[in-house]
């Protein structure tokens, strides 16, 4: 039993379960035992110095496009990232941090938009993601919610994801832990809270679009060769703090190396070899892309500006549309976690929303 299934069978009175839809199977899809060695950094001569800007794309990088091996590169790597396969891609214009709570902000502002979070969740649009059969849950329950973290008080087993994720009244982008929670301050913060809907508005208001998965990936290298990590080899647990991501023990102790215990403002830690921020941790990362298991079979002999699967398929949850996330977010820890590898990829159905959830965008104009 999977997904949404699971959760309904087993956890009608803590959550909307039906809500959790593929949230939950990405929460699952991040548990792993993992161990990290610490490698030499390999440069290339596509690594710059100095980050191409202009006064027409405020905010954002030029990626001057190239060729590069898109996959996974150690053994962390989940069978998803196989087989590694050359991508060939054009240039493009990418945001040089996670879109922040400001930005989103401005474009409510502008537009009135309302996020899937803050509306009653459509039980017609739900079902067809069920199990045929599902019954629908108390109207009660049906009210407009998102997930929210609270690290439970001693350690848990983490194939219980209810022991960490709650499920919030009135969470949403301007109260990503619920309704007496706020954004006060934190402008320059990522914003959360949104799904791969929301994202897509915000983008064709801003001219611009989600970046494609391998688009993604090539940024995050930043010019390196096929190395672990946007910073290089080096164990994410060795040597400064290079990104937000949970250390300690998952879920109840975060020994805060990184100063955060949750997410952080952008720019808090070094960019990449592009000068690009938070291409790991921080918060996951919404992508163009549908989300396929067996994507990288199709093109294993090499594909150029690629942009995903034509259909959407994950073995866990088969009647859900879902789409890629990258990047790993503030809960990433290797001992359920690796999502700060460039190569990881994760998924959720295009209406999830979570406490860990933002994006960035990118322009070809």
């Amino acid at each position: 039993m999977k997904g949404k299934e699971l959760f309904y069978m087993t956890h009608m009175k803590l959550i909307v379960p039906l809500l959790l839809s593929a949230i939950i199977v990405m929460i699952g899809s991040c548990q792993q035992g993992e161990s990290t060695d610490h490698f030499g950094i390999t440069k290339t001569a596509s690594a710059i110095n100095k980050p191409v800007t202009d006064n027409t794309h405020p905010g954002m990088i030029w990626i001057p496009g190239g060729d590069f091996a898109q996959g996974g590169d150690n053994e962390q790597a989940s069978e998803d990232e196989y087989p590694k396969h050359h991508v060939t891609l054009n240039g493009y214009w990418i945001d040089e941090t996670e879109v922040t709570n400001a930005e989103f902000a401005r474009f409510v502002k502008e537009t009135g938009y309302i996020t899937v979070a803050q509306k009653k969740p459509d039980w017609n649009e739900i079902k067809k993601q069920l199990p045929s059969g599902t019954p629908k849950p108390d109207d009660s329950l049906l009210v407009a919610s998102s997930l929210v973290f609270k690290a439970p008080p001693s350690e848990v087993s983490l194939n219980d994801y209810s022991q960490w994720w709650q499920w919030e009244k009135g969470a949403d982008w301007n109260h990503p832990q619920g309704p007496k929670s706020d954004i006060k301050g934190k402008d320059d913060y990522p914003v959360v809270q949104v799904t791969w809907i929301d994202a897509q508005a915000y983008a064709r208001w801003a001219g611009k679009r989600l970046p494609t998965e391998a688009e993604w990936e090539f940024a995050a290298r930043g010019g390196l060769k096929n190395n672990i990590y946007p910073w290089g080899n080096e164990s994410v647990n060795l040597g400064d703090p290079k990104a937000n991501f949970w250390q300690g023990h998952f879920p109840d102790k975060n020994i805060l190396q990184d100063k955060f215990y949750l997410s952080a403002p952008v720019k808090s830690f070094p960019a990449n070899g592009y000068g690009l921020y938070d291409m790991a941790g921080n918060v996951w990362e919404w992508c163009e892309d549908l989300y396929n298991i067996n994507y990288y079979k199709e093109v294993k002999n090499g594909v150029t500006n690629p942009t995903g699967p034509s259909k959407s398929f994950d073995p866990e949850e088969p009647n859900a549309s879902k789409r890629v996330l990258r990047g790993g977010s503030f809960l990433c820890n290797d001992t359920y976690c690796s999502g700060y590898r460039v190569a990881r990829r994760m998924k959720s159905s295009e209406d999830s929303s979570m406490e860990h959830l933002g994006f960035r965008c990118v322009s070809i104009k």
